[in-house]
């Protein structure tokens, strides 16, 4: 295989898109070797979906777009990265019980610690941010 893989997607900051987002590197990842039906997949999914929900609730209105990238470096290492236009970077909010909200970055961390990677965000060119999450590939897909 490649040293480097890398697929990326750009989406409207709605609803709708989140759902897309998920699909697309679902069969992005599909193609590169991880099977669907698998824990790694599935923590991956929940991942795409909390930062590209982030993205959409968060920056309404700041960001009309976000992009998806992914990229697979030597069988080793993903790298999942969600970018929008809103310069202010996530925080943990309190997980007050009757709190609807505020737990998705709380669950891509836990998610990411679980599959032995890690997240940070990193400010773009234009003013916005990147929240990465970087994983070790599966010795499955390999």
């Amino acid at each position: 295989m490649a040293d480097l893989q890398e697929a990326t997607v750009t989406l409207p900051s709605a609803p709708a898109s989140v759902a897309v987002a998920r699909r697309r590197v679902a069969a992005v990842l599909a193609e590169w070797g991880l099977p669907d039906a698998t824990e790694v997949a599935d923590a991956i999914r929940l991942i795409v979906s909390e930062l590209t929900t982030n993205a959409v609730q968060h920056t309404r209105g700041l960001s009309p777009t976000f992009r998806v990238d992914l990229r697979l470096e030597r069988d080793e290492r993903l790298r999942i990265g969600v970018t929008d236009g809103h310069p202010c970077h996530p925080r943990r909010l309190p997980a007050a019980v009757q709190q609807d909200n505020g737990r998705g970055l709380v669950i891509v961390r836990w998610l990411t610690a679980e599959q032995g990677g890690r997240v940070c965000v990193t400010p773009t060119a234009e003013g916005g941010k990147t929240v990465w999450v970087h994983l070790p590939w599966p010795e499955s897909a390999r």
